[in-house]
C-alpha cells in the first residue's frame, strides 16, 4: 500500500507538472535505488508530445523506472550517477533493457527534483547544417524506423568474393544473363554477325559481317574538248558542251573471321575478305568522251566485281603486360601514308609488319606492295588483270603526345619503284595511260624516295593537321628531253582549326612545288602516288572532286586527276604513272562545319587555287602568259544522319569553280567566262 501511493504521488506529481509547464521542453528528475545507494539524474525530453515513450513505466511490482532510450543525439541527455557526469557512449544502451526480467533493475523511488522553462529554440537545425526542416519547431528528430521487407534478396556477404580482382570469362554473358535477345538484322545492337558473341560451338571464334550501299548521283560541268566528228553548235569551238551526269551504285560485302577476344588485347588471327560490285552510268554531249571510239556515242552503262580487300592477319606476340605487340597482315589490304591521305592511300597486295610499344605510346609500319589494275569506271582493283610492274615499300614510326601533350607525330619513309617504260597500257574506254600522250611520248621508268614528317593533334585548344614531303630520285626518261633527269620536289600542307561550342572553324594551306624549266635535267613538280586528300573539303571540293582536262596539252590528260588536289598532268590517278614535270599546286582556304544538330551537320569552303610555275604548262600549250591563279572554288554541303549514327548518312553539296586569270587563259571560249558547277547526292547505308 506504501509503495502503490508512492507511485500515485509521483504521477500526480507530473501531472501538476505537465499541467502547468504545458510548453516545457525538458524535466530533470532524479531517481534513487534504496537498496545500492545509488542517485540517477535524467532529462526528460518533450513532456508535451510524449517524446519520452516509456521513461516511466510500470514494473510488476508498481515501482517506477527512468529511462531516456528516445533521447535524441547530441544533447544534453546527461546523466549522473552518483553526482558523477557520465561518458557520452554509457548515456544510453545499446539496446533497451528487459525490464521485467533485468536483474539489475531495482525499485526505484522517484522524485522530480528541477523543472526547467522552456530554451530559445534555435533558428538552424544543428543536426543538419545550414538547413531548416520544414513544419519543425524544434531540434527534435524523430527515432530512426528500420524497414525489413521480408520478400527482399539479402545481401552476399563480403567472403563470397575475391578481394583483389573479380573474374569476367566473357563480355556477352552479361547481356545473355540481362534476357536480351539478338536480332540478326539489327545493325547497332549487340549482334553475332557482329563480333559480340562467339559461333556457335567456339569459345573464341567471331564472325563480322559488314555490307555498305554507297549511292552517287553527280550532275556536274567542267571544261570538255570538242571531237572532230561534232555536228553541234556551239561545239565548232575548240570546247564543247560543259554539261555531264553520272550515276553509280556500290555494293559492298565483307566478312571476317576472328580467333580472339580483342575487347582488350590484340587478335590472334583473322581473315578478311571484301567484294564490291559497281555499276555506274554516265552521260556527256560530246563524243570521243566516254569512248576513244566515236561510234559508240555519248552514253555509257558498265558494271564491274573487284575485290577491296582479301588478307591474312596473325598476331606474332605480347611484347609487355599492357598487350604491346607484333603482328604481320598478308594480302589486298588498306593503307594510308599519313593523315589526311595526301601521298599514299589504296588497297593493295603486299605484306605488312606492324605494332607498338610503350603502352601505346609508339606505333610502327614495315611493309612492301604492289600494284594491281584498276578499272577503269568504277575505280575498283581488277585482279584478273597482269599486275603492275609498280612498287612500294615504306616505314613509318608514330608517337603520341610529342613534341606537346594531345600532338601526335609520324615520320615516314616511303620509295617508289616503277619499271613501265616498255609496256602500253589503254584503259577499258579504248585511251592510252601508260605512256601518256604528253611530250615526246615514250615510257618512263622512275625510282623516287619520300621522306615525310606528318603531325595530327592538338595544341591547346587549336586543331593542326600537317604534312611535309620531300620527295628524291630519278626519272630514267624526260618527256621534254629523253635523258635522265633528277627528282627534286617538295610539299606542305597545315590545317588549323578552331572549335568554337557547336561550330568549327578551318584555315587550310598547301604548297606542291612546280617545275619552272622542263628542259634542265630536274623535274622540280612535286606528285604523290595514290592521293584521296581529306582537306579543304575534300570531295564536295569542285577542284579536288572534278578531273579537269588538260585539254590543248595533251591526249587524255587531266589536269588535274577525280579525287585528287595535285595539278599533276597524269593520264589517270588509278592507271596512270607519276609525273614530276607539273606546274604545281597552291592552296589558301577557309571553311567552317557547323554541328545545328546532333543529326545535321553543314559545312562551307572556299579555296583560292592556283599553279605554283606555269612554264610547263606554257611549253606544252605552247601558249605565252599563262597566269598562276587558277580560281576560286567554292561550295558548300549538308551531312544529315537520321539515327545520330554511322548506319545512315545522306549528304549533299553544291560547288562551284569562279574562274581566275590562269583558268581564263586555258579554258576561255566563245561562250563567254561560264561559271562551272558540280552538285552531288550521296547516301551510304551500313550494316
Amino acid at each position: 500500500m506504501y509503495r502503490f501511493l508512492q507511485t500515485l504521488s509521483v504521477l500526480v506529481i507530473l501531472a501538476i507538472s505537465m499541467f502547468l509547464n504545458a510548453t516545457a521542453t525538458e524535466q530533470i528528475i532524479q531517481a534513487k535505488n534504496d537498496s545500492t545507494g545509488e542517485i540517477l539524474e535524467v532529462i526528460l525530453y518533450d513532456l508535451d508530445t510524449q517524446i519520452y515513450d516509456d521513461a516511466i513505466p510500470n514494473i510488476g511490482n508498481g515501482a517506477p523506472v527512468l529511462k531516456a532510450i528516445n533521447a535524441p543525439k547530441n544533447t544534453e541527455k546527461v546523466i549522473k550517477r552518483n553526482n558523477k557526469p557520465v561518458k557520452p557512449s554509457e548515456r544510453l544502451p545499446k539496446q533497451a533493457p528487459n525490464l521485467n526480467n533485468d536483474k539489475q533493475v531495482k525499485e526505484l523511488p522517484v522524485q522530480v527534483i528541477r523543472s526547467q522553462s522552456p530554451r530559445p529554440i534555435p533558428k538552424l537545425d544543428p543536426d543538419l547544417r545550414g538547413r531548416r526542416i520544414p513544419g519543425r519547431d524544434r531540434t527534435i528528430l524523430p527515432q530512426r524506423e528500420r524497414i525489413f521487407d521480408p520478400r527482399s534478396v539479402p545481401p552476399p556477404q563480403a567472403n563470397v568474393f575475391p578481394k583483389d580482382e573479380i573474374p569476367l570469362p566473357d563480355r556477352w554473358r552479361i547481356i545473355e544473363n540481362l534476357g536480351v535477345n539478338e536480332r540478326w538484322f539489327d545493325p547497332y545492337n549487340q549482334n553475332t554477325l557482329k563480333g559480340d558473341r562467339p559461333l556457335k560451338g567456339t569459345k573464341d571464334w567471331f564472325f563480322v559481317a559488314a555490307a555498305i550501299s554507297d549511292t552517287v548521283i553527280e550532275p556536274r560541268s567542267f571544261p570538255l574538248p570538242v571531237g572532230i566528228q561534232t555536228t553541234q553548235n556551239p561545239s565548232n569551238d575548240i570546247f564543247g558542251d560543259p554539261d555531264t551526269f553520272l550515276a553509280s551504285q556500290t555494293f559492298i560485302a565483307s566478312g571476317s573471321f576472328i580467333k580472339g577476344m580483342t575487347t582488350f588485347k590484340p587478335q590472334d588471327l583473322e581473315f578478311r575478305l571484301t567484294a564490291a560490285f559497281n555499276v555506274n552510268y554516265a552521260k556527256v554531249n560530246e563524243k570521243r568522251i566516254l569512248y576513244v571510239k566515236p561510234s559508240k556515242g555519248i552514253e555509257r552503262a558498265d558494271a564491274f566485281l573487284g575485290i577491296q580487300e582479301a588478307f591474312v592477319d596473325y598476331h606474332i606476340r605480347n611484347v609487355s603486360d599492357r598487350y604491346d605487340f607484333d603482328s604481320v597482315r598478308i594480302g589486298i589490304q588498306p593503307f594510308s601514308s599519313d593523315f589526311r591521305g595526301f601521298l599514299y592511300q589504296d588497297n593493295q597486295p603486299g605484306i605488312r609488319f606492324f605494332g607498338n610499344r610503350d603502352n601505346n605510346r609508339w606505333q610502327y609500319n614495315l611493309a612492301v606492295f604492289g600494284r594491281i589494275e584498276k578499272d577503269t569506271n568504277s575505280g575498283l582493283n581488277d585482279i584478273t588483270a597482269t599486275p603492275r610492274r609498280d612498287f612500294i615499300a615504306l616505314g613509318n614510326v608514330y608517337r603520341q603526345d610529342f613534341p606537346v601533350p594531345g600532338m601526335t607525330s609520324q615520320l615516314t619513309l616511303v620509295y617508289n619503284l616503277n619499271r613501265e617504260a616498255g609496256h602500253f597500257e589503254a584503259d577499258k574506254n579504248g585511251f592510252p595511260v601508260r605512256p601518256a600522250l604528253l611530250g615526246n611520248l615514250r615510257g618512263r621508268d622512275y625510282d623516287v624516295l619520300y621522306i615525310g614528317y606528318n603531325a595530327d593533334g592538338r595544341v591547346g585548344r587549336l586543331n593542326l593537321t600537317a604534312s611535309t614531303y620531300f620527295a628524291f630520285g630519278e626519272d630514267r626518261n624526260s618527256i621534254f628531253t629523253g635523258r635522265s633527269a633528277a627528282i627534286r620536289a617538295g610539299f606542305a600542307a597545315a590545317e588549323l582549326s578552331y572549335d568554337y561550342n557547336w561550330a568549327r572553324f578551318r584555315f587550310s594551306a598547301l604548297f606542291a612545288t612546280g617545275d619552272g624549266n622542263p628542259y634542265d635535267d630536274v623535274e622540280n613538280g612535286f606528285d604523290s602516288i595514290f592521293e584521296n586528300p581529306q582537306f579543304a573539303g575534300a570531295d564536295t571540293s569542285y577542284w579536288i572532286r572534278q578531273n579537269i582536262p588538260f585539254i590543248g596539252g595533251g591526249r587524255a590528260i587531266g589536269l588535274s586527276g577525280r579525287n585528287g588536289l595535285l595539278n599533276s598532268l597524269r593520264s589517270s590517278k588509278e592507271q596512270g604513272q607519276s609525273n614530276f614535270n607539273n606546274p604545281g599546286t597552291t592552296l589558301l582556304g577557309v571553311g567552317a562545319d557547323f554541328d545545328l544538330t546532333p543529326e545535321i551537320r553543314l559545312s562551307a569552303n572556299a579555296n583560292v587555287v592556283g599553279f605554283a610555275k606555269t612554264d610547263i604548262i606554257e611549253v606544252l600549250r605552247q601558249q605565252g602568259d599563262v597566269r598562276k591563279n587558277i580560281g576560286l572554288d567554292l561550295s558548300i554541303a549538308a551531312t544529315y544522319r537520321p539515327k545520330m549514327t554511322q548506319n545512315i548518312v545522306l549528304r549533299a553539296s553544291l560547288a562551284s569553280i569562279e574562274p581566275g586569270e590562269g583558268f581564263k587563259d586555258l579554258f576561255e571560249n566563245n561562250q563567254g567566262n561560264k561559271r562551272y558547277l558540280s552538285a552531288l547526292f550521296n547516301a551510304t547505308l551500313t550494316y
